[in-house]
């Protein structure tokens, strides 16, 4: 993220201690403003404000962090930059390999 959005932050909403699992929630703010590259080409800088949904879950052994995975709202995000779902497209797809 940091190349399409060099600005970014992330605002911190709650933490959960589960035995050895810490859930975070937050909250990346950030501004579109570089090239965001994907695998069917890239999406050009619009500058928009960009707040996306997100959660942070470490998992803790011996007292040190084993694991960790970040989970983005993804379709909040790309309707933020503007890129739309092709349903119709997905459906057409689905019902030619049934």
């Amino acid at each position: 993220m940091a190349g399409p959005a060099p600005d970014i932050h992330r605002e911190l909403h709650r933490f959960h201690v589960m035995g050895d699992i810490v859930a975070v929630e937050l909250t990346i703010r950030a501004s579109f403003t570089g090239p965001f590259k994907t695998p069917v080409g890239t999406i050009e800088p619009t500058g928009a404000k960009l707040t996306v949904p997100t959660a942070d879950f470490c998992y803790v052994e011996n007292g040190k962090i084993k694991e960790f995975n970040c989970y983005v709202g993804l379709s909040a995000m790309l309707a933020q930059l503007g890129v739309q779902p092709d349903f119709a497209s997905a459906v057409t797809a689905s019902a030619a390999t049934s």
